[in-house]
């Protein structure tokens, strides 16, 4: 059932383009900053605490829904509430539609609308020098690829029946990631408690992603260019007084590139080189979700899954 749900899930998110606006869930901003704002009367206890209570806390209506239904959640009922949650778990944006409008500004050459694509890819600020744009846009679509889709869709798969219930919690942890780190950086001379906040978000994401991160680098060096793609995933280049988060990141974006294995040519000008990498970018990630669905297929046939 979990495969079925997961593909049609998949299908749904493709093509239901006009309701991605949903999936930002503007209105759970409001919530996490509420909760931001209670835990600072915590703030002699760890900064984990409150941000995993915040999380149980976002992750309960999934939950309830769940054992409300109880033994009726089978067949068709189980089947609704896995897209309903996966169409919300993933994203919150199409990482395919996102790159098409990179493309289509960089053939436009219209300078404002290709950083404006480009930081919506990276979600972040990129640099000026078209090369280095370039190179930053293919590392960002490789480790957002994991983010929004290939973290949740494992979560789904791994708890089984309980399934909406993980891709949901991985969601939500994403959803706080990235509110804390908008809120610290906005408050750059607060007393210190956004950064707290920010920094036990980022580690709690981090444990999530941990896995799933790992096996979207091996699947990188699998879809793409293996030989160059197990180097970079053997080479020792991890910082490790960084984050977890950002050690995975490092690690999808490094195996990343070198699964594409790109080559400059000499008769290629810089826009014809960005498109180029940023459309073998995408095509990876697709190659990719094919291999997970043909061994979550395989899963569910010999009974490792629902």
């Amino acid at each position: 059932m979990n495969l079925i749900a997961l593909l049609i899930g998949l299908v749904v998110e493709r093509l239901a383009t006009q309701l991605f606006h949903w999936r930002r869930m503007r209105w759970l901003d409001r919530i996490i900053d509420f909760g931001f704002r209670q835990a600072e009367r915590l703030a002699t206890w760890p900064a984990i605490i409150p941000v995993v209570l915040l999380s149980l806390i976002l992750v309960l209506p999934v939950f309830a829904v769940i054992w409300f239904l109880g033994s009726t959640l089978a067949g068709f009922t189980y089947l609704l509430l896995a897209i309903v949650v996966l169409f919300f778990s993933l994203g919150p944006s199409d990482i395919g539609e996102e790159v098409g409008a990179y493309c289509r500004a960089l053939e436009a050459e219209d300078d404002e609308q290709i950083s404006s694509a480009a930081k919506a890819i990276v979600e972040g600020d990129v640099p000026d020098q078209p090369g280095e744009r370039t190179s930053c846009v293919e590392a960002a679509v490789c480790v957002q690829a994991n983010n929004r889709l290939f973290a949740v869709v494992f979560w789904f798969v791994v708890l089984g029946p309980l399934g909406p219930l993980g891709a949901w919690a991985y969601r939500v942890t994403d959803l706080i990631r990235r509110r804390a780190v908008f809120s610290a950086a906005r408050e750059e001379q607060s007393d210190g408690h956004s950064a707290r906040m920010r920094d036990a978000a980022e580690m709690l994401h981090g444990w999530l992603a941990w896995i799933p991160a790992r096996l979207t680098a091996v699947g990188y060096a699998a879809a793409g260019h293996m030989d160059d793609a197990i180097a970079a995933l053997r080479a020792p280049t991890e910082d490790l007084n960084s984050s977890t988060s950002a050690r995975s990141e490092s690690l999808l974006a490094r195996v990343g590139i070198a699964a594409l294995a790109l080559q400059d040519r000499p008769d290629e000008t810089p826009t014809e080189r960005a498109i180029r990498g940023a459309e073998a970018a995408n095509h990876l990630v697709f190659k990719l979700l094919l291999i997970w669905a043909v061994i979550i297929a395989a899963m569910t046939l010999y009974g490792f899954t629902q």
